[in-house]
């Protein structure tokens, strides 16, 4: 037995609807708040590229280093040795925390957005 959505009177089904609603109020709160995540981001960045001058690793492994902290996945695999560094790694940490955040709440805003008008 197959489970079938209600389709709307304009011939959309009322999943798709609320799909499409909440792609666009995602898109608008993404132009509105991306500044903030590209400079959140642009912070990460520069920060694991200091790191990667400092710790002597390959470019890649800052970078990785980087998106691993600033997720807070933290695998453990690479560790800075040099104290700066490891200050730059909590900047990374807080940075990727806000990001988690910012991310976060503009989902819920465009969920609520898509409530509002789809219901």
């Amino acid at each position: 037995m197959r489970f079938r959505v209600p389709k709307q009177s304009g011939g959309e089904p009322q999943t798709q609807k609320m799909r499409r609603l909440f792609f666009i109020a995602l898109a608008k709160q993404l132009r509105v708040i991306w500044p903030i995540l590209s400079g959140i981001v642009s912070i990460m960045v520069a920060s694991g590229l200091a790191i990667w001058q400092i710790e002597d690793w390959r470019i890649d492994e800052a970078l990785y280093f980087t998106f691993v902290t600033g997720l807070t996945i933290g695998y453990g695999d690479f560790t800075p040795k040099h104290v700066s560094a490891r200050i730059l790694a909590l900047l990374i940490g807080f940075a990727g925390i806000v990001l988690t955040g910012v991310i976060a709440a503009i989902t819920v805003k465009a969920l609520n957005a898509t409530d509002r008008d789809g219901g």
